[in-house]
């Protein structure tokens, strides 16, 4: 047992010395994880470089031009389960390539979710972590509309501060970024009739990361989608399903190849009213009074969303109001800003709608999204005191 353990430390160990900029996703580690045919199979636990005091502070990358792409870090989190019964214990396993049945569930039929958070490095070396629960619970609520299991808000927690804590020396620098974490769930036993699968596996990964868009925090340029929908009355577009991603790249693709930095959405219905961003959502204010769509079951309810209207709240804005918001409104706003875990709160400097571009001004610190943002930034990063208990400190 001892020797296996040692053999794998310093498998990892001379596989950690290269730069991650030569690596590419799933290649970092020849390990691939075995997708037992026995949801109740354990193995044995892995005993990672940190408990052994062998890590560096920090892995050999360029801090300043990480962007937001994968970097394969040391390592990822899997636990699994039936359909029949609850998550029990995961574990820790080297980043790399899982094996999947070609029947799976997730393949198939797309039995999918996701979510994103992230940990914080202090400039005091510590980590944090911002509202993990919230997305624990948004996985749950997603699990029940996907006819899935799911782990619990412990479980899930749990998960990821483990992730954290062992690709610790894989998080920026402050003020360098994050470390993006992405927990997974999916079915992923194999199944031919549509039906739900019969086998559940909760796989997270982490990435450090910079700016979600590539013009970092300048002010960012959207274009209101006409043809194509994020999401129908109905569907699953108010939970994080993997299939509300896909359909969306080919509207991404045609704006950014005009220049612009993310697609705004309508309703499918009429075309009239503000849904929300590809990967965001967006919010606008008019003499003072901050509003934001509704989430009415095609509008996911982002985590980063709730967080800001509570701070809005907190700064004395004359109301924040979640409601229908129809597209001439949004022409008509002082100010429009979007939300989200990757972007935080991202100023909006143009919309083009119809061919028609409208310009916002961006005050700078004066902006109600500036103020929010260094709130929000604040909270996350320690340097605001947290008195809402949003965050969860890795010891």
């Amino acid at each position: 047992m001892l020797h296996r353990i040692a053999r794998l430390c310093n498998s990892v160990q001379s596989l950690g010395n290269r730069s991650s900029s030569s690596t590419k996703f799933g290649s970092r580690f020849d390990l691939a994880y075995r997708a037992s045919s026995s949801p109740q199979q354990t193995r044995e636990p892995f005993a990672y470089r940190q408990s052994l005091g062998e890590v560096d502070e920090y892995a050999d990358v360029d801090w300043d031009n990480i962007g937001f792409g994968v970097v394969p870090t040391d390592y990822m989190y899997i636990m699994k389960c039936s359909k029949d019964d609850n998550f029990e214990k995961g574990q820790l396993n080297p980043y790399g390539n899982i094996e999947i049945s070609p029947a799976a569930g997730v393949l198939n039929y797309g039995q999918g979710l996701y979510e994103g958070t992230k940990a914080q490095r202090t400039e005091d070396g510590r980590l944090l972590l911002f509202r993990p629960d919230q997305n624990a619970i948004r996985m749950r609520q997603g699990a029940e509309r996907l006819c899935m299991r799911a782990p619990s808000v412990d479980q899930f927690v749990d998960a990821v501060k483990q992730i954290a804590r062992a690709n610790k020396r894989w998080t920026p620098p402050p003020g360098k970024g994050s470390l993006y974490i992405r927990p997974l769930l999916m079915g992923s036993g194999p199944i031919l009739g549509l039906a739900p699968a019969p086998e559940y596996t909760f796989l997270i990964f982490a990435s450090p990361v910079g700016n979600y868009f590539k013009e970092g925090i300048a002010p960012l340029n959207l274009y209101v989608e006409t043809e194509y929908d994020r999401a129908s009355s109905g569907g699953a577009g108010g939970v994080k399903s993997i299939t509300n991603y896909a359909p969306v790249l080919k509207a991404i693709a045609r704006a950014k190849n005009r220049g612009f930095s993310d697609v705004l959405y309508l309703d499918s219905v009429n075309k009239r009213l503000l849904e929300e961003v590809s990967s965001c959502n967006i919010f606008i204010v008019k003499d003072n009074v901050i509003s934001t769509p509704s989430t009415a079951g095609t509008i996911l309810s982002g985590v980063t969303r709730k967080s800001v209207i509570e701070i809005a709240r907190d700064h004395g804005y004359q109301v924040v109001k979640e409601r229908a918001i129809p597209i001439n409104e949004l022409i008509e706003a002082d100010e429009v800003f979007c939300t989200g875990t990757a972007v935080g709160v991202a100023p909006v400097g143009s919309i083009t709608y119809q061919d028609k571009r409208v310009e916002f001004e961006v005050c700078g610190d004066q902006s109600v999204s500036s103020k929010l943002y260094s709130t929000l930034v604040g909270i996350q990063t320690g340097i605001i005191e947290d008195k809402k208990g949003w965050i969860i400190e890795i010891v």
